[in-house]
């Protein structure tokens, strides 16, 4: 809805502002019911003594105050019932300020300053360069776009200023002392701009103490102790910009996310880059937590698949049952195959091996070594996960067929075959019986308990029974593969049930070393999340450490927020920048800390420290600094957002 020329752009009515009266202070009036019309392209000066209110009006005709009472018609709209955003779109759509202390962002070029209030229109990048170009070329600034305030003169910074408020058109411009800071020669440069502003049908407010300043406008209002004392009144002028249109006043034509992204982040690098060693202070910590999670969790993953490795040599579903001496008193138990077939009808149970052990003597040629020999079943190599190096392993027909073959552990081997001579076909002593060597097994270590498979010599069960251990009538110890991992409490139950029916009493011991293993690995993962959970402490500790800087930062910039709302920021605006800026604190810290684990992990593995990186565990912990990020900008962000524009633009 465009307003005929002829209603008042700015209808104040019986407006009032109080301040104090809260908490027995005692209150004080400001102004004490202005009423005040303001048409379209007027040229209006108001002037009052220090203390009489100027600027508190000015304030509230800016919308960035609002009055205790009265009523405040724009365009026709009554303000009061605009929101926060609609108010800081009306300052971005209709007004343009040009303060006495020029009020420039300091860490922003003359170009960035002034191209402000578009970034929070929405205006392309492109197109806001070469406007704002175009204004400080106008305002004949050429040489110093890319001067930072500090590099311009007080005119010049001015100037920058009057280009600020006409960026979005700035229908309406609210000069509060625009000469006080001057000298006469720029007082003089600036008052001509505001005429031609006015010539060319800008609406011009002038808030001046200084009557020969007030008497270039077309028309002078006087204000004492917060009431109109005079009003020269004027002619309405025939040449005024068209109003703004309010119907928009309720959808947000703002800038989205996306488009403010790349200047929140030019401004968030550049802040960091300003306050370097308060930023190097706050990234440690952050830098220090992501490090500490991605070395501990990969501390306890490589402890954890140690453990599993060991579970793979000794079969994560294997057990052993032995003879034992009763609690109670009593001979030795006695096992015998007639248990083990009984053991093997176990549901739980996938494969039973009895196994006969003693000593011998192996020689060969001139070689001889006093070690043990196993008589085992054929399908040894794939219950204990034993893989043959060389040759084969003995079939079930030559178990049956009581077959003088063997198979050498490693060491073994490289005993009795020193040269390293191929070993298949050759015969070798045990004790005084001829056994042809048919395979050498793979490496294994040592195992649990002093096992040493790597010097044992492996022959048929049958052939052992016959031809080695003659005097040896009952088994020695078996070994029983169970089903599934998952089933190994319930095999071991089961078996002991079972064998005590047997034997009476329990003269046998199960040892599941595939429960201790896996007890193992769990108190591994215990370990590990705590160590990951001390890590996360240390991020907590580094989040808490952003939030403190930022929190400080907002203080420091409590001034650039109110000339960042005076320009058309809404809350969302000033809440984006500040968690930019907390969230790239947190990138740089998660990435410089990836890093430094990474680096960290490697020296640890040079020092035989198993370890694993884990890329999931690292996405986590980069994961983890950038919600920190979000998670401890949100208060500071917050407070930055709901700071009232008159008390940031008033902050030192």
């Amino acid at each position: 809805m465009v307003v005929p020329v002829t209603a008042p752009l700015i209808e104040l009515r019986g407006i009032r502002r109080t301040y104090g009266g809260d908490n027995g202070a005692p209150a004080v009036d400001v102004l004490r019911g202005i009423d005040l019309a303001v048409q379209a392209g007027e040229f209006v000066a108001i002037v009052g003594t220090s203390g009489s209110g100027k600027s508190t009006l000015m304030n509230i005709l800016g919308c960035l105050d609002r009055p205790s009472a009265g009523s405040y018609r724009f365009a026709g709209e009554d303000v009061a019932a605009f929101d926060a955003d609609q108010l800081a779109w009306l300052r971005r759509e209709a007004f343009g300020f040009v303060f006495q202390g020029y009020n420039l962002i300091a860490t922003e070029t003359a170009r960035e300053n002034v191209e402000v209030p578009a970034v929070y229109a929405g205006m392309p990048a492109e197109q806001r360069h070469q406007r704002a170009s175009a204004l400080l070329h106008r305002l004949g600034l050429d040489g110093r776009l890319e001067h930072r305030p500090s590099q311009l003169s007080g005119g010049q910074q001015q100037r920058v200023s009057i280009a600020r408020a006409l960026m979005n058109g700035g229908r309406i411009i609210l000069a509060d002392e625009p000469t006080g800071a001057l000298d006469s020669r720029s007082g003089k440069e600036v008052m001509a701009l505001l005429h031609e502003l006015a010539d060319a049908g800008h609406t011009i407010i002038l808030i001046t103490h200084d009557r020969d300043v007030a008497a270039q406008a077309r028309r002078v209002v006087e204000i004492r102790d917060g009431e109109v004392i005079s009003d020269s009144g004027a002619a309405v002028p025939s040449n005024a910009l068209p109003a703004t249109d309010m119907q928009q006043a309720g959808r947000d034509s703002g800038a989205s996310f996306f488009s403010e992204l790349g200047d929140m982040l030019r401004g968030a690098l550049r802040v960091l880059l300003i306050h370097r060693f308060r930023t190097a202070l706050t990234l440690l910590g952050i830098v220090i937590g992501v490090a500490s999670v991605i070395v501990m969790l990969a501390v306890g993953e490589g402890a954890r698949q140690k453990v599993v490795a060991e579970m793979g040599v000794m079969g994560a579903n294997m057990m052993y049952i032995g003879s034992d001496v009763p609690r109670t008193g009593g001979p030795i138990g006695v096992l015998t195959l007639d248990d083990f077939t009984a053991i093997g009808e176990l549901r739980e149970v996938a494969e039973v091996m009895p196994i006969l052990r003693d000593p011998a003597l192996i020689r060969h040629g001139q070689e001889a070594l006093q070690t043990e020999v196993l008589g085992v079943g054929d399908k040894l190599p794939q219950i204990h996960h034993w893989p043959v190096a060389r040759g084969r392993f003995f079939s079930a027909a030559e178990n049956r067929e009581i077959a003088p073959v063997a198979v050498l552990g490693h060491e073994v081997y490289e005993t009795v075959f020193p040269d390293g001579s191929d070993p298949m076909g050759k015969i070798i002593l045990i004790n005084s019986s001829p056994f042809e060597v048919i395979g050498v097994m793979s490496e294994k270590g040592s195992e649990a308990g002093g096992n040493y498979p790597d010097q044992q010599v492996l022959v048929p069960h049958s052939t052992g029974v016959v031809r080695v251990f003659p005097k040896l009538r009952d088994e020695s110890y078996g070994a029983i593969q169970v089903r599934s991992s998952d089933l190994v409490m319930q095999a071991q139950s089961a078996i002991e049930e079972l064998m005590q029916q047997r034997h009476g009493r329990t003269d046998f011991r199960v040892y599941n070393s595939a429960a201790k293993l896996q007890a193992e690995a769990k108190t591994r993962q215990s370990m590990t999340l705590m160590l990951g959970l001390i890590a996360a402490v240390s991020l907590l500790v580094g989040g808490i450490g952003v939030m403190n800087v930022m929190l400080m930062t907002v203080r420091e910039r409590t001034r650039e927020i109110g000339i960042r709302m005076a320009t058309g920021a809404r809350q969302r605006d000033i809440m984006r920048q500040f968690l930019t800026e907390s969230v790239l604190v947190t990138l740089l810290g998660g990435s410089v800390g990836v890093a430094s684990g990474l680096l960290f992990g490697a020296l640890l593995i040079l020092w035989d420290v198993p370890l694993v990186f884990s890329l999931s565990a690292m996405l986590l912990a980069f994961a983890c600094s950038v919600g920190t990020g979000l998670v401890f900008g949100y208060l500071p962000a917050k407070t930055a957002a709901r700071l009232d524009p008159v008390v940031a633009l008033a902050a030192q």
